[in-house]
């Protein structure tokens, strides 16, 4: 099969590589119709977490069950689905509490958490190919309704709209609260646009990029360019001084400032100053345990020396962690097809796989214009 594979920092290939097999008999092979890259992908991409030379990348994935393995009795052959890129077993304690997200079982290491094609969860290929192999099919497929319509948006549900909606949820947003949310990438984009969904009053999205923040304020927020102008006091003057209710991290550990100088703890420390005292901040940015790559010393050891203090004295609660996907993806799913959500708004590249080298390029220097890219084989 043609494949995405990774061959080393700034450098991806499109290669013919072995088709995937059933290996386990509750495992499904999946033809894939569109994967996605994400910012995470940018991680390994840039050499900053650790991925081994040949790996099929690729997390956010969904195509057609072409072949199912002896012990699967919910999926069939022919279904449309959508694939999480959690790996869950679905029964061990975690699974069984709706943390899918921390499986103690799919990952070989014994690290909680497995997913496809990214450093340090399982070794297991990732989707940016012609072919997937899903372990733990019946538990962990959506199943989607037949035909063509919707793609671009049920692609999403494999990791950005609910990761975006995760957020929503760890901050606690709720009917009227106004919401401040740090990186206007994908997750930021869909975290800004679950929280109008929730009900939001006021959402305010902070970025420097100007063709995201026009975008923010086409889904209904209100942007904020930290380069002309301070985040905190915007939201101080647009709610009466008292600060934003909920603020959410969708930037992480590369977090930088207006001249291009990577400081860890920024984003944090401007939610923790923009966030009334008792309000609530969801963490989804990415943040490593080590990063190799790392232009601070800080980064390199993994720490990130936010102004906790100031977060303890206002009473503000920090929520953080990797989306399970599964708590949310039916839901959105129906919303999707209910009229109620149309997350492609934020899809700006559908491309074939063969100009995935391209685009990884592109996104990764945040070209104008490149804010999601789908990619179909």
């Amino acid at each position: 099969m043609k494949a995405v594979v990774y061959q080393g920092p700034f450098n991806v290939t499109v290669e013919e590589v072995e088709d995937p097999r059933i290996e386990e008999p509750l495992d499904a092979i999946i033809r894939i119709t569109t994967s996605n890259i994400c910012g995470s992908d940018l991680h390994p991409y840039e050499g900053r977490a650790e991925l081994e030379a040949g790996m099929v990348i690729g997390h956010e994935n969904m195509g057609i069950v072409e072949e199912v393995g002896p012990a699967v009795n919910r999926i069939k052959v022919g279904d449309r689905v959508s694939v999480p890129f959690n790996i869950a077993c679905g029964t061990c304690r975690n699974c069984n509490e709706g943390f899918t997200s921390a499986c103690l079982r799919a990952n070989p290491t014994g690290t909680p958490g497995a997913g496809y094609g990214y450093p340090n969860m399982g070794g297991y290929w990732g989707g940016q190919a012609e072919l997937l192999r899903v372990p733990w099919a019946d538990f962990n497929l959506l199943k989607l309704p037949e035909g063509k319509e919707h793609e671009s948006d049920f692609t999403l549900l494999s990791d950005i709209f609910p990761t975006g909606y995760h957020g929503s949820e760890l901050a606690g947003v709720s009917p009227g609260h106004s919401v401040v949310v740090f990186g206007a990438g994908p997750v930021g984009q869909m975290a800004a646009y679950s929280s109008l969904i929730r009900g939001a009053s006021q959402v305010f999205v902070v970025d420097k990029e100007p063709d995201r923040l026009a975008l923010a304020e086409r889904l209904g927020a209100k942007a904020i360019n930290f380069a002309s102008e301070d985040p905190t006091e915007v939201v101080m003057e647009a709610t009466g001084g008292l600060g934003a209710d909920c603020g959410i991290e969708a930037v992480g550990y590369q977090a930088h400032d207006a001249t291009g100088q990577e400081h860890p703890e920024m984003v944090l420390d401007k939610l923790i100053e923009a966030v009334r005292a008792t309000g609530h901040i969801g963490v989804v940015g990415v943040y490593m345990p080590e990063d190799p790559g790392a232009a601070t010393e800080l980064a390199k050891h993994g720490r990130v020396a936010f102004d906790y203090g100031t977060a303890f004295t206002k009473g503000i609660s920090i929520a953080g962690g990797q989306c399970p996907v599964k708590k949310y993806n039916r839901y959105l799913r129906d919303l999707i097809i209910a009229g109620r959500a149309e997350p492609s708004l934020i899809v700006s590249h559908e491309v074939g796989l063969d100009e995935a080298p391209d685009a990884y390029e592109k996104f990764d220097k945040r070209v104008d214009g490149y804010t999601k890219v789908l990619l179909h084989p």
